[in-house]
């Protein structure tokens, strides 16, 4: 059984989730503030987070640092703060996803879902570096990408961001992360090397680089890779 900790103050909310988790054959544990989620996450190792920023004893995002002290789990916000600033803390502090309330019960279970496979996926070991999708390949070890049996030729700051992004299936990797990563702490606000980038590695690698179906922009966030 998938084990979910639910981090939430509002009684309502923990009973709807509740209901609806538990109907859905998945093992629920609530905790109404940081202190209690911290100490239920050590005791039950859960499958997966749902977390609120807005707790009374401390703020979400402190509560992601302390987790991520010790546990690769999947954690999903869920908060009513809408402002990019307060997603790409969160992100940027180890979330893995960040829902808006309110919310419809069938987008927070599909990414709940898509979570839970990510989790269940084996990670690349050494000698298994290759990244399938049905539009290309990427080779880890060789540094070369491959589009229907043709190289495809990727400068080194190319490769270097489609690198990050696909060793990190289905996660959000937010802007700062990026430009941190592959330009340097000191260039973290030029989002627009990013949009020339990510728009290079679309024409090089989406068949439809207007629609792409594998590198995904979380507008005002970040980038996602979409096996």
């Amino acid at each position: 059984m998938t084990r979910v900790l639910v981090v939430e103050d509002d009684p309502q909310l923990v009973r709807a989730l509740v209901i609806n988790l538990q109907a859905r054959r998945y093992g629920v544990d609530p905790a109404p503030d940081g202190t209690t989620a911290l100490r239920i996450a050590a005791a039950r190792q859960p499958d997966v987070v749902l977390l609120d920023l807005g707790l009374p004893d401390m703020d979400g995002t402190d509560v992601i640092r302390a987790l991520r002290g010790w546990t690769r789990v999947p954690i999903l916000v869920l908060s009513a703060r809408r402002a990019s600033d307060e997603k790409v803390a969160a992100l940027d502090a180890g979330a893995d996803d960040y829902i808006t309330k309110p919310f419809s019960m069938d987008e927070l279970l599909a990414r709940l879902r898509a979570a839970v496979r990510r989790t269940d996926d084996v990670p690349l070991a050494p000698e298994m570096t290759l990244v399938m999708t049905d539009g290309f390949t990427i080779d880890l070890l060789a540094k070369k990408a491959t589009r229907a049996g043709h190289d495809v030729r990727l400068t080194p700051t190319e490769w270097h961001l489609l690198e990050i992004l696909v060793t990190n299936p289905g996660r959000l990797i937010t802007q700062k992360h990026l430009l941190a990563e592959v330009w340097g702490v000191s260039q973290s606000n030029k989002t627009n090397y990013l949009r020339v980038y990510m728009a290079q590695l679309r024409r090089k690698l989406e068949a439809d680089p207007a629609h792409p179906r594998y590198l995904i922009t979380e507008p005002g966030m970040g980038y996602r890779f979409e096996s």
